[in-house]
This record gives structure tokens, sequence and C-alpha cells, in this order.
């Protein structure tokens, strides 16, 4: 009988996804990754409830259940990361870290060495496996819940060895399977807020792990000083909610609103204009940085499929000294509609100007279901 480890969180999807490992004849153990257990002023962290949920739901299930704490590698690797990428001005992607550093790397390397034959999340993504030591990672049948957006930097080895029971199924259709198998949570509310810390929002968060002073909105054509603002670092390029100007939020002079354009983190200056086509807030070219792109396996017998995004795969990695150019599909943010594109060493090219992405979030590729890997936004 196969051993699998399976990360559960208290929620439904983890929660169904021990399920269907179960049913399927695997022996399961469920586990908690406690990563952040810290309450913040007015903010209490949920994560005594989610382990009571995941722990209630083990004993309903009869499976072994543990908790496994990385709240000291989680602030390193995770918390950290996002707050020196945000003082720098950048707008990091935390559920992106969290699966490269905590879930796919700290949570399997700890169970193989206990034993694993494999670990598992009820993440919506799917996984094709070549072989034994090579997997592709594929996107979820569920196309508004797929979360490969967030797992394409988990490491080959790793996903070779990852199961994702729910990602064959519809959001509705786990809810409803928990709920036929007497889950208490199937209809637990999903969290909305800051990954790690519940329903805290990413503002109220960061203000308390970053000093920031007031500063002032200035009009880029004109620079006259519009407003005042709380730190140019929870600003993001494009964004037009949020902006307190003249007594009005958002809003001055003929009604139109401004746009953030620009932002001058050493003078704690952020930049807006009514223009909406201006040049920060377009582009036809995005560049990356930080690349990670999926291998495919000379070993392995793909199907024609696989065997063609293997080779895309490999295009890409190569294309920094080759100079390769590839057509691909992009995501550039969670549930964000693919687009097309051609990428070329780490430049993405775009047929019709896109909205610029925040720089620090990720750029995924595809070649259809496949994810092939991405990088980070400059």
């Amino acid at each position: 009988m196969k051993t699998v480890y399976a990360g559960m969180s208290g929620g439904v999807d983890s929660s169904v996804a021990a399920l269907l490992l179960k049913e399927q004849g695997y022996h399961v153990v469920g586990v908690y990754m406690k990563n952040w257990s810290q309450d913040l002023p007015g903010m209490k962290c949920p994560w005594a409830d989610d382990l009571a949920d995941a722990k209630r739901v083990a004993v309903k299930l009869g499976i072994d259940f543990e908790v496994w704490d990385f709240e000291k590698e989680y602030r390193e690797k995770v918390v950290d990361y996002m707050l020196r990428e945000f003082r720098a001005g950048n707008t990091p992607n935390p559920d992106v870290m969290c699966n490269q550093e905590i879930k796919f790397k700290l949570f399997y390397e700890k169970a193989m060495e206990a034993g694993a034959d494999y670990i598992a999340t009820g993440h919506y993504a799917r996984v094709r496996q070549l072989s034994s030591s090579c997997a592709q990672l594929l996107r979820a049948v569920d196309e508004n819940k797929d979360q490969t957006y967030f797992l394409y930097r988990i490491s080959d080895e790793a996903l070779a060895h990852t199961l994702f029971p729910i990602g064959e199924m519809m959001k509705p259709d786990v809810k409803k399977y928990a709920e036929k198998h007497g889950l208490h949570n199937a209809y637990k509310k999903e969290s909305m807020g800051v990954c790690f810390v519940g329903e805290v929002g990413m503002k109220d968060f960061l203000k308390e792990y970053i000093d920031t002073n007031p500063g002032e909105i200035r009009e880029i054509e004109s620079d006259k000083v519009l407003g005042y603002h709380e730190g140019a670092v929870f600003y993001t390029i494009g964004q037009r909610h949020g902006l307190y100007l003249e007594g009005e939020k958002g809003v001055v002079n003929e009604g139109l609103p401004y746009y953030v354009v620009k932002k001058d983190i050493k003078k704690n200056i952020v930049y807006v204009s009514k223009n909406l086509n201006h040049q920060a807030i377009w582009t036809k070219e995005l560049k990356l940085k930080e690349l990670f792109f999926r291998s495919g396996s000379r070993r392995s017998r793909p199907s024609p499929r696989g065997s063609r995004a293997n080779s895309r795969a490999a295009a890409l990695r190569n294309s920094p000294n080759q100079k390769k150019s590839s057509s691909v599909f992009v995501r550039l943010r969670h549930r964000a509609p693919l687009i097309p594109a051609v990428f070329d060493s780490d430049t993405l090219h775009f047929e019709n100007e896109i909205k610029r992405p925040a720089s620090g979030q990720s750029a995924v590729l595809y070649d259809n279901e496949i994810c092939l890997g991405g990088g980070i936004i400059a």
C-alpha cells in the first residue's frame, strides 16, 4: 500500500483530497502545516480554528494526523521575502513563494524522510506522470479555480511525487462530495485575505511590519500636488482605487479618475495621471527575471502532446543563450485570461497592448493545458 502525506488546511478542498486518497486505497497521513500563528492588533489569526477543523476531518476519515511547525522557515522564506519586495517598490506574490519554499520543498522533503511515496494537497491542478522522476503540471478541469499560476515554481522532483486529487473536479462538486460524506466543513467560507493570516488585507498586514511615512501624490504632467498618501509602497502602477485627492476618492477636476503611473520609493512620491493611455499603464512587452521552466524527461515516453510540450519547455529554458523565440499563452494573475504571446530570451512580446502588471508579480507560460513555467515581472 502506497503512503501519502496529505496537507490539510482545515478547508473543504484539502479535506476532500484526503477523503479521495483514502477511497483510492492509499495509506493517508494528514498533516497540518503551522506556518503562521501571530495575531495582529484587532485581527486574530485563524490557525487554531483551522487546525481544529483539519483534525476533526482526520478523525472522521479515520486517518493518522500530525502537526508540523514551519513557522520559523515560513517567516524567513516567505514573509521576509515579501516585506523586502514591498520595501523595494514591487508587489510580490507570497502564495508562489509559499508553494516553492514550504509546501513543495520543506513539507515534501520531510514527508519523503518519513517514508511517504507521495505528498498531496487540495490545489486545483493536475499532474501527468511521464516517468517515476518526471511529470507535467496541467491546468485544472475547473478553469475558474485553476491554481497552476501559484504552482509553476515547484521543483520537478516534488511534482513527480505529488498528487492533486481534486484537480479533475469542479468546485461545486467538491462541496457536494464533502456534504455527501458528512464533512462538517463542506461549506466553510474561503479565506480571501493574506494567504497566511486569514481575513487580513495586505495593506493592514504591511502596516505592522513596514515603517512608512505620509507622502505627496502629484500629477505627473504638471508636478502639482493633488493629495497625500500613507506610504508609496502601498500603491501599484495602474491603480485607480484608494487615491484620496482634494477631498474626493480618486476624482478631481472634470470628474475623471486618476491612475498611478509612477512611484518614487526613495522620495516617497506617488505620481498619477488622468490619461488612461499613459505609456506607464500599457505595454506590448514584459521583461522577466528569475526564470523557471519545467523540464521534460528524455528517458520517458510521453504522449505526442506531452513530447511537444517538453520540446517547448526545453526551447524556453535554452532561449536566453540561443536567442530562440516560442509562441506561448501567458497568465498574468490568478484567474486572468490566457493571452497569446511570443517569448524571446527573457522577454514576452504581445500583439496588442496589455495593461502593465505590477513588478514582482508572476507571468506564467502555458502550452494549451500544460504549464511550462514562467518568471517574475521585472
